[in-house]
């Protein structure tokens, strides 16, 4: 067999090293997947900050109707949800949940359920006449009523989430919760909640 020389050895050691072509392509083969992961990444906070901001207008209309009207029952809160899921055209709302809820509150501004709702069953969602918890202070006005709008919605991760991400933690669920004064009246009865 025959032997490389030393000088040989390192005369061909020279020319790799200061050899540059495949430079790119191997600097683009070590980057592409660093790129691919921030665009993946990027899309998703787009689509979840949609989803988010939807949410947030959803809740806040669906407070908004039902605090205009006189008196409300099931079958018309029901028709009034159907607006949160005109506002989330095209996104599928099969899992979305909303809770209505009508807060008395006493002569001391303590808040209690006069009556609640909920989009997915047929039972009300709180106890009539339970405390309620969570009222923000500049709300909290003695004598007064109060319409809490509570909307989530699963997010389900389209592209990053799977590969990246345990299994219990592909979906994420996005909640809203908003509170109304009555526009007309001292509150607003339900006859069926």
């Amino acid at each position: 067999m025959r032997r490389i020389s030393l000088l040989k050895r390192s005369a061909i050691f020279k020319r790799f090293i200061g050899d540059r072509s495949g430079v790119g392509a191997i600097e683009f083969a070590i980057l592409f997947p660093i790129l691919v992961m921030l665009y993946i990444g990027a899309f998703e906070i787009t689509v979840g900050l949609s989803i988010s901001k939807r949410a947030a207008r959803a809740a806040g209309s669906v407070a908004d109707i039902v605090t205009q009207q006189q008196s409300v029952t099931k079958s018309s809160l029901q028709q009034i949800s159907v607006v949160a899921n005109g506002i989330f055209v095209p996104v599928n709302t099969t899992n979305m949940q909303i809770k209505l809820t009508g807060i008395t509150m006493d002569a001391s501004a303590n808040a209690k359920v006069l009556w609640s709702w909920q989009n997915s069953s047929t039972t009300a969602p709180y106890t009539a006449g339970s405390t309620v918890t969570g009222v923000p202070a500049d709300m909290q006005k003695a004598s007064s009523f109060l319409v809490r709008a509570e909307l989530s919605i699963p997010y389900q991760l389209l592209a990053f989430g799977p590969a990246f991400m345990p299994g219990n933690m592909q979906t994420l669920t996005i909640s809203r919760t908003y509170y109304y004064r009555q526009r007309q009246n001292d509150n607003i009865p339900c006859g069926d909640c």
